[in-house]
């Protein structure tokens, strides 16, 4: 009677386990979709962001910078006689506690 009973238990068992590894297969295989459906978007913005880089290292050039100064801006570089410095000095001491 005993022996009937293990094989009835391993006989209800063994499907199960199938079924469970079907349905974990079938979710795995959801989850690798999406992983790459994700990679696939990282590698984009990863690209869009290198272009982007470029940009800035383009639009903040010195001579881009100049350029716009003197050509839309009407601006001029000073020569370094005209450009006069002034220096102010701190002399005043600390009062003695």
């Amino acid at each position: 009677m005993r022996r009937f009973v293990l094989l009835y238990v391993f006989s209800l068992t063994l499907p199960l386990l199938l079924g469970v590894s079907v349905v974990q297969a079938r979710h795995y295989a959801v989850l690798q979709k999406e992983v790459r459906r994700l990679e696939v978007i990282q590698e984009e913005w990863i690209e869009r962001n290198k272009r982007l880089i470029a940009e800035i290292g383009l639009y903040s050039s010195a001579e881009r910078i100049e350029r716009i100064a003197v050509e839309q801006l009407g601006l001029m570089k000073k020569r370094p006689e005209d450009i006069l410095q002034i220096r102010i000095e701190n002399n005043r001491r600390k009062a003695d506690g």
